[in-house]
Protein backbone atom coordinates (compact mmCIF):
# COMPACT_ATOMS: atom_id res chain seq x y z
CA UNK A 1 0.00 0.00 0.00
CA UNK A 2 1.25 3.84 -0.55
CA UNK A 3 2.09 5.75 2.22
CA UNK A 4 -0.90 7.96 2.02
CA UNK A 5 -3.49 4.92 2.41
CA UNK A 6 -1.73 3.59 5.45
CA UNK A 7 -2.25 7.33 6.94
CA UNK A 8 -5.76 7.36 5.68
CA UNK A 9 -6.77 3.98 7.48
CA UNK A 10 -5.24 4.97 10.25
CA UNK A 11 -6.74 8.38 11.34
CA UNK A 12 -10.06 5.99 10.24
CA UNK A 13 -9.22 3.76 12.89
CA UNK A 14 -8.37 6.51 15.32
CA UNK A 15 -11.91 8.44 14.36
CA UNK A 16 -13.82 5.18 14.60
CA UNK A 17 -12.34 4.70 18.62
CA UNK A 18 -12.58 8.10 19.26
CA UNK A 19 -16.56 7.99 18.32
CA UNK A 20 -17.04 4.53 20.44
CA UNK A 21 -15.58 5.88 23.46
CA UNK A 22 -17.79 9.10 23.13
CA UNK A 23 -20.74 6.54 23.04
CA UNK A 24 -19.91 4.70 25.45
CA UNK A 25 -19.61 7.73 27.91
CA UNK A 26 -22.89 9.33 26.91
CA UNK A 27 -24.75 6.43 27.39
CA UNK A 28 -23.02 5.75 31.04
CA UNK A 29 -23.92 9.89 31.45
CA UNK A 30 -27.48 9.31 30.61
CA UNK A 31 -27.89 5.52 33.24
CA UNK A 32 -26.15 7.06 35.82
CA UNK A 33 -27.53 10.26 35.87
CA UNK A 34 -27.46 12.24 39.14
CA UNK A 35 -31.17 13.00 40.64
CA UNK A 36 -33.01 10.25 38.87
CA UNK A 37 -31.61 7.85 41.62
CA UNK A 38 -32.56 4.91 39.37
CA UNK A 39 -36.48 5.15 39.84
CA UNK A 40 -39.31 6.27 37.40
CA UNK A 41 -42.51 7.92 37.93
CA UNK A 42 -41.90 7.97 41.66
CA UNK A 43 -42.65 4.38 42.17
CA UNK A 44 -40.45 2.81 45.27
CA UNK A 45 -37.17 1.13 44.81
CA UNK A 46 -37.17 -2.36 43.78
CA UNK A 47 -35.23 -3.94 46.91
CA UNK A 48 -34.22 -7.42 47.67
CA UNK A 49 -35.10 -7.38 51.83
CA UNK A 50 -36.76 -4.96 54.31
CA UNK A 51 -36.28 -4.60 57.71
CA UNK A 52 -38.39 -7.59 59.87
CA UNK A 53 -37.71 -9.92 56.67
CA UNK A 54 -36.40 -13.41 57.69
CA UNK A 55 -33.14 -14.49 55.91
CA UNK A 56 -31.09 -18.23 55.28
CA UNK A 57 -27.89 -17.94 54.81
CA UNK A 58 -26.45 -20.19 52.04
CA UNK A 59 -25.30 -23.60 53.22
CA UNK A 60 -21.92 -22.68 52.21
CA UNK A 61 -20.77 -20.26 54.17
CA UNK A 62 -22.35 -21.95 56.83
CA UNK A 63 -21.39 -25.74 56.67
CA UNK A 64 -22.87 -27.97 59.19
CA UNK A 65 -25.82 -26.14 60.50
CA UNK A 66 -29.27 -26.70 60.25
CA UNK A 67 -31.19 -24.67 57.31
CA UNK A 68 -32.91 -23.13 60.72
CA UNK A 69 -29.91 -22.67 62.51
CA UNK A 70 -29.01 -20.03 59.34
CA UNK A 71 -32.10 -18.15 59.33
CA UNK A 72 -31.79 -14.40 60.57
CA UNK A 73 -33.88 -11.45 60.56
CA UNK A 74 -32.99 -7.68 59.09
CA UNK A 75 -32.43 -5.42 60.95
CA UNK A 76 -31.51 -2.77 58.38
CA UNK A 77 -31.13 -2.33 55.10
CA UNK A 78 -28.18 -0.12 53.74
CA UNK A 79 -27.94 2.31 50.86
CA UNK A 80 -25.48 0.45 49.30
CA UNK A 81 -27.86 -2.78 49.24
CA UNK A 82 -25.99 -4.13 51.82
CA UNK A 83 -28.37 -5.43 55.35
CA UNK A 84 -27.76 -5.44 58.91
CA UNK A 85 -28.88 -8.44 60.77
CA UNK A 86 -30.38 -9.14 64.32
CA UNK A 87 -28.00 -11.11 66.79
CA UNK A 88 -25.54 -10.86 64.05
CA UNK A 89 -22.41 -8.64 63.24
CA UNK A 90 -21.48 -7.22 59.63
CA UNK A 91 -22.82 -6.25 56.67
CA UNK A 92 -24.14 -8.50 54.24
CA UNK A 93 -24.74 -8.69 50.76
CA UNK A 94 -27.80 -10.40 49.10
CA UNK A 95 -25.26 -13.09 47.04
CA UNK A 96 -24.79 -14.50 50.91
CA UNK A 97 -28.03 -15.51 51.39
CA UNK A 98 -30.28 -18.50 49.29
CA UNK A 99 -32.85 -16.79 47.01
CA UNK A 100 -36.57 -16.15 48.21
CA UNK A 101 -38.49 -18.73 46.23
Amino acid sequence: MKKRTKRLFGITAIAVGAVSAAGVVLLRMTKFRPGSGGRRDGKSEDVWARPGMSVTFRAELMPGRDPSERVFRVKELLPSGRVLLHDFAGEHNEKEFEQIR
